[in-house]
């Protein structure tokens, strides 16, 4: 249902059907696609969709209720590394997000004492044994990190069991600092699953992919570019709509949680 894909099934059903009797309805599906296909790639749409998401949470400020202190744990989420690239060349590749493991890896350096905990499994539904998590240890102990601190959540496929492995594994705390580190326009979401598995983190959002209010309105110049950032932010919303109506979260934008 993202866009490219149902666009693309959309004009193909046209073409078909222009060699049919309703060619009339096939030529009519084929504007539309192309159209809406433009519109997605080249059109502010994705930077609209995607804004609300990013700007929900602020920066972290390393403060809570006012009061400083190290945080005990970082908690970075998956969907950075293709495992089954990694396996296949014997090495970690990280095709997206690389921001989550950067800032991650700096949190450590920055925070000698607290631990680090990678969650991320593998989301395809055939896949081979290849997990995110089992090339992660290696990313973080080239960026300094030492081997003893680390923790590799292996088994979670989606983010709600994110946060419920990582709950499980980790047993936080009363008065534990966990900080959650994820891409800022899916941290609504992360937050809002963390929460209703009853895991409180403080969210440090990271991996921005639109800049200030001006540049909400901004046209692309690459249709990939904009097809990419539709894309994101239509999973992101159809992600919330899906957790809130089936109760996995107990609000359609989780925010803030308040002072």
């Amino acid at each position: 249902m993202l866009p490219t894909n149902f666009l693309i099934g959309v004009g193909f059903v046209g073409a078909i059907l222009m060699f049919t009797r309703f060619a009339s309805l096939g030529r009519k599906l084929v504007i539309a696609a192309v159209l809406l296909l433009i519109i997605c790639g080249l059109s502010p749409l994705g930077n609209l969709l995607l804004y609300p998401l990013e700007q929900r949470f602020p920066p972290w400020e390393g403060s809570r209720d006012g009061a400083g202190g190290a945080p005990d744990g970082i908690i970075v989420l998956g969907a950075s590394i293709e495992a089954d690239l990694s396996v296949a060349h014997g090495t970690p590749v990280v095709r997206s997000s690389p921001d989550r493991l950067i800032a991650a890896a700096a949190l450590a350096h920055r925070y000698p004492k607290a631990r680090v905990v990678f969650s991320g499994g593998s989301a395809k539904l055939i896949s081979n044994d290849a997990r995110e998590a089992d090339f992660a240890g290696a990313i973080f102990e080239s960026l300094g990190i030492d081997k003893s601190r680390l923790i590799m959540e292996r088994a979670s496929r989606n983010t709600q069991e994110n946060a419920e492995f990582s709950k499980a594994l980790l047993a936080p705390k009363d008065g534990e600092r966990w900080l959650l580190v994820t891409s800022a326009f899916h941290m609504p979401r992360s937050v809002g699953l963390f929460r209703k598995a009853g895991f409180a983190v403080e969210p440090y959002p990271v991996d921005w992919r639109v800049g200030k209010r001006a540049d909400v309105l901004s046209f692309t110049n690459s249709a990939l570019d904009g097809l990419g950032r539709t894309e994101m932010a239509v999973r992101e919303w159809m992600g919330l709509v899906a957790y809130r109506a089936t109760g996995r979260i107990d609000d359609l934008l989780p925010g803030p949680a308040p002072k």
